[in-house]
């Protein structure tokens, strides 16, 4: 097998008579070569095209295109972008809808399963796994995001691009997995999730946090250990490139509240100040969304969480920022992505938040098609033309490579490692059908749960106990016909047996020479100029030294060697 595979790669330094130069040789999976030995000449007679239009393109306006990302959490497919089902959902996002309508709406686009894995994919182009991001960052997680990563802001950032990031970044609580030192001219952060409404003092009020704040509580007379809850973190960081972190705020809910108001700010005078500068820029604004705890008024008619958030906050901005790139005149020189992060949070959600089910079974931390099948929809006027449906498959890790070939920025893309994500920038200009992506592999956190191939997907973690232990489980789905993957087959497609287990076989070997990172520990909150007594605490533990046989921040070293907490996403798609 190692030897058909090195004879196949061989084969493709000269595809189509085109020779692979070192500005060319990305490492990609396994798949993606066997997909271009055999469309290759088609690809480079359209990549001619393509890249005719890009330069007129640039000749046009000057620069290359800007590029803006937004990026939600927890929503499934159909509740942005079809009016129909969000009716029935009870809510309206007039803006998204608007920008669906005159852009591209994905109907095949694919995430990871949680928050975490999914902004680390979007990031670096390269699923989680690979450098051990698929673990979700909560209280004091001390991991992160490591420096050797090679992220689209630092990639956009030599070749010219002014970068910021505004918003829910969740990659990480040490210092060298802020965003700042990830790449981004200047950040305005938080370390962790939504889960960060509930960890203050009105929460604790609430009961929706409980023994967080123990100033608030009676004393335990029976307490001995002082270190055992966590007492100092930032909620939000802000920061520039090269400079030390500044916390924004407080920990309060007050503070939270205001975090996506502040964040979009920063991104509308971001686009403003960089327009006027004739300077392309990237921004990604990745919102917080909605708060855990009761929020003061109702918009929407579900009166849930999830529904106010996406009609209340995110809608309303998205039409801002169409108008505000209108108004600069650079609307046609910008392409906007807006998109969830995964499935709804349909396992165990707080009550009244709205999440639920759609089209697809399952959701948040599902290989199941509800948690990683997600509504997304690309707009860029006089480019990307009006009222697509596209049903190619897309992953959110192919924006890495994407939107680096638009910014004539691929010389930045690393060539030591594996990038699964695939240059789209086809699909994005030519439409349906334009794709160069027929797969995807599912990470259930470090395992493989699934593998999708065209309409055919094959469970690995599985449901059938008595078959995986046979050898012959009843695995395999075919997705138009069961998009809720209620019936797993075994006669009717045991022929896709051997292919899927060729395409696992070719992905754990490429794995073999390109091995998956460890994840990267830390002391957390470290390297903030104005940090908290408590933050700076965290590096120093309240004990007596001479009294203790071993290095109490020790086990920061061993902390990999935990095994992988499903509780952290809860569902990994293996239940009936």
């Amino acid at each position: 097998m190692i030897r058909s595979l090195v004879i196949l790669l061989l084969m493709l330094l000269c595809v189509g008579g085109r020779t692979v130069t070192a500005q060319e040789a990305i490492v990609h999976d396994a798949e993606y070569y066997i997909l271009e030995a055999q469309n290759g000449k088609r690809w480079a007679a359209e990549d001619e095209k393509l890249n005719e239009r890009l330069a007129e393109l640039r000749r046009k306006h000057g620069t290359p295109p800007n590029i803006v990302h937004i990026m939600w959490d927890d929503t499934a497919y159909g509740d942005v972008g079809i009016p129909a089902i969000q009716m029935v959902r009870g809510l309206k996002t007039p803006n998204l809808n608007r920008m669906a309508r005159e852009g591209i709406l994905f109907t095949r686009m694919y995430t990871e399963v949680g928050c975490t894995p999914s902004r680390a994919a979007c990031m670096t182009g390269r699923h989680p796994v690979r450098n051990a991001m698929y673990n979700i960052g909560m209280l004091r997680e001390m991991h992160g995001l490591r420096a050797s990563e090679v992220t689209l802001a630092e990639v956009l950032g030599k070749a010219g691009y002014a970068t910021a990031f505004h918003g829910k970044w969740h990659l990480g609580d040490i210092e060298e997995s802020y965003a700042h030192n990830q790449g981004f001219d200047e950040s305005f952060f938080t370390g962790y999730n939504q889960i960060l409404s509930l960890w203050t003092r009105r929460a604790e009020q609430a009961n929706a946090t409980i023994g967080l704040y123990e100033d608030m509580l009676p004393e335990d007379p029976y307490k001995l250990d002082d270190t055992f809850v966590t007492k100092g973190w930032a909620m939000v960081l802000e920061g520039k490139e090269g400079e030390k972190a500044r916390q924004w705020g407080d920990n309060s809910y007050e503070t939270y509240l205001k975090i996506d108001k502040e964040a979009q700010r920063r991104t509308l005078e971001f686009i403003e100040r960089n327009a006027k500068a004739d300077k392309p820029f990237y921004v990604a604004n990745w919102p917080m969304m909605a708060s855990f705890m009761p929020t003061e008024k109702k918009v929407s008619t579900s009166r849930s969480l999830l529904q106010d958030g996406l009609q209340g906050n995110i809608d309303p901005f998205v039409g801002k920022l169409m108008a505000k790139l209108k108004e600069l005149g650079i609307a046609e020189n910008t392409l906007v992505v807006c998109m969830a992060d995964n499935g709804p949070m349909a396992h165990n959600p707080p009550p009244g938040c709205g999440f639920a089910e759609t089209i697809f079974r399952g959701g948040k931390g599902d290989f199941l098609e509800g948690g990683v099948r997600v509504p997304a929809q690309a707009w860029w006027p006089g480019v990307i033309d009006d009222g697509q449906l596209v049903g190619d498959i897309i992953h959110e890790a192919d924006l890495f490579t994407t939107f680096a070939r638009l910014a004539g920025a691929t010389e930045g893309i690393p060539t030591d490692r594996v990038i699964d994500g695939i240059d789209q920038t086809a699909l994005f200009l030519n439409g349906n059908t334009h794709s160069r992506r027929d797969h995807v592999f599912i990470y259930a956190g470090p395992n493989l749960g699934a593998t999708v191939k065209g309409n055919y997907k094959r469970h690995w973690i599985s449901s059938d106990p008595v078959g995986e232990a046979s050898g012959i489980p009843a695995g395999f789905f075919f997705l138009p016909s069961d998009p809720r993957e209620k019936s797993p087959m075994l006669v009717n497609l045991i022929h896709l047996k051997s292919p899927f287990n060729r395409m696992r076989l070719r992905h754990q070997l490429w794995k073999k020479k390109y091995p998956d990172q460890k994840e990267r520990h830390g002391i957390p909150w470290t390297g903030i100029e104005n940090a908290t007594p408590e933050t700076k605490a965290l590096a120093k533990p309240p004990l007596d030294l001479k009294k203790l046989p071993f290095d109490p921040l020790e086990y920061i070293e061993h902390l990999d060697e935990l095994p992988f907490d499903r509780s952290a996403d809860p569902g990994l798609g293996d239940r009936k």
